[in-house]
Parts: structure tokens; C-alpha cells; sequence
């Protein structure tokens, strides 16, 4: 399991991950970051900068708790499949998204 440190409007957030698809969460996020000032919609996803990765992690503040990756991607899947998007073709990111979201799926299952 991997840690990726992100900080997002409401402040930091510790995403929980397997090692071997850490690199497919940050890709995402840098890649959403990418087009998202392509969408034309008034009211656009707030996304999170990637601020490190770590192999281990102790949280000492009772205020911050490690979030499950499907639980992250579960949340940012629904924020993007809110927008009322009419120019730009968002299920082209929504596929991504969803794409990845059936991976973290699967694994939850086979665990």
C-alpha cells in the first residue's frame, strides 16, 4: 500500500492505494488538472494538488483520517459526473475515471 498526500480546498487529504496503481491516481489527477479548464460548464470540479507519495504513514492528528482509494474515486467520479458540461466531450473523462474506479473495484473484491 502506498500514500498519496493531496491538497485539496478543505485541506490535506492522505489517500490510501495499492503500490502498483499509485502511478495510475497521480497520471489521473495531473491529466484532469490538464483539461479541466477546457470545460465550459459555470460550475467545474475543485481538484486536489498531488503533494507527495509515501510507502508509510503515521497519522498523530485525531483530525486527519487516511482515505481508501475507491472511496476517493468514488467521490471524484460523482463530482464529475455532476457537471452540466455542453462543449467540451467530459465522458472522455469520465471513461478515465470510470476505467480506473472498476480496477479499485476489482481489487477491493479479490481482497
Amino acid at each position: 500500500m502506498r500514500y498519496c498526500l493531496l491538497q485539496g480546498e478543505n485541506g490535506l487529504q492522505f489517500i490510501a492505494i495499492p503500490k502498483d496503481h499509485m502511478y495510475q491516481l497521480v497520471a489521473l489527477i495531473h491529466r484532469l488538472h490538464k483539461e479541466i479548464d477546457k470545460l465550459t460548464a459555470k460550475e467545474k470540479p475543485t481538484l486536489p494538488i498531488v503533494l507527495a507519495e509515501c510507502s508509510e504513514l503515521e497519522i498523530l492528528s485525531p483530525h486527519c483520517e487516511i482515505i481508501s482509494g475507491l472511496d476517493y474515486i468514488n467521490e471524484l467520479e460523482k463530482s464529475f459526473n455532476d457537471v452540466q458540461e455542453t462543449e467540451y466531450p467530459l465522458i472522455s473523462l469520465l471513461t478515465e475515471i470510470r476505467a480506473f474506479q472498476a480496477q479499485l473495484e476489482y481489487l477491493a473484491e479479490e481482497v
